[in-house]
């Protein structure tokens, strides 16, 4: 069963859906500075493909957020550098060409921009023209690996605002596109060289920050009191990350929280459970498997049934 959002999210999501038919940069402008306003912090379920970014829309959500990760799981890869700008672009693309109907907006995953500042102007413009709202760019060097797991590196911190520069340059050279500068430095440099680094990101252009890895409320909060304009929290189910509900995360200063590996791990849970009780010869359907009604609806067969019924194309 699909949720209706509440009045006020689609109050919200009309303003937004009429500021995206010009732009989806200016419609997420939109809905941040709504949040902000009000003090709250958007609940951002993260997408992987247009099916999942399809249901995180319909299911009343009308932003979501294009996970490097989970790209790069279904093209059965781990998140370590291996998916391609190419592959990464085309994902963005199929799934705006999908939640644009619904009004929804995509920021997407551009990882470390895929190279070097032109590169990464590159990406910026690419991911534009795909139809995203936003690009995510960070400070990590190439290749990348998943924040939450060992071996991560981060730029020094010139060519880190170097790589955000040209970011930023890209977006004001005509891209019209959000750019969210994240750094990775707080596990690797320590607390104070992250914020100092989001401050930097911020004087120099970015849209909205994200520091990832902080241990503790106290440099949540140090983050937020020291760093203007709309920050990302990340509420990722690793052991070793700090998670907190939404409400506590718009008392410290955060704009919206991202949910990176929730609907992966629900439907990588599922699909490994039918498989088990599959072959331990357990009763099919599992209790796991929706029925196959619902699965039409969900990937569209409502919609297309009505819309080609407008039309006789009968002889």
């Amino acid at each position: 069963q699909i949720m209706r959002p509440s009045s006020h999210v689609r109050a919200v999501w009309r303003g937004a859906a009429l500021a995206v038919r010009n732009s989806p940069a200016s419609a997420l402008r939109h809905m941040l500075e709504d949040a902000e306003e009000r003090r709250r912090c958007l609940a951002v379920p993260c997408c992987y493909d247009a099916l999942s970014a399809s249901l995180v829309v319909r299911g009343g959500f009308p932003l979501t957020f294009m996970s490097g990760f989970g790209v790069a799981a279904t093209l059965g890869m781990p998140d370590t550098g291996l998916v391609t700008q190419t592959e990464m672009v085309t994902a963005c693309r199929q799934i705006t060409s999908v939640i644009d109907c619904y009004g929804g907006l995509l920021i997407a995953d551009g990882d470390t921009g895929f190279g070097n500042a032109v590169a990464v102007k590159r990406t910026v413009k690419a991911m534009a023209q795909a139809g995203a709202a936003a690009v995510m760019i960070e400070d990590q060097v190439a290749p990348k690996r998943c924040g939450y797991t060992k071996g991560k590196g981060v730029l020094g911190r010139t060519a880190a605002l170097s790589r955000i520069q040209a970011a930023v340059d890209a977006r004001n050279e005509g891209a019209d596109i959000l750019i969210l500068a994240r750094t990775d430095a707080a596990t690797v440099y320590g607390i104070n060289e992250a914020v100092e680094r989001a401050v930097l990101f911020r004087q120099i252009g970015a849209d909205i920050t994200h520091l990832s890895g902080p241990q503790t409320e106290d440099e949540m909060k140090l983050y937020c009191v020291s760093v203007d304009g709309p920050k990302m929290a990340n509420n990722n189910t690793a052991t070793s990350n700090l998670k907190l509900p939404r409400q506590r995360l718009a008392e410290l200063g955060y704009t919206m929280a991202i949910y990176p590996d929730m609907l992966l791990g629900a439907s990588l849970k599922a699909m490994k459970g039918v498989l088990r009780d599959l072959k331990a010869g357990a009763q099919y359907p599992s209790p796991l498997t929706q029925h196959f009604s619902a699965t039409l609806e969900d990937v569209g067969f409502a919609e297309y049934n009505t819309e080609s019924g407008k039309y006789n194309e009968s002889d």
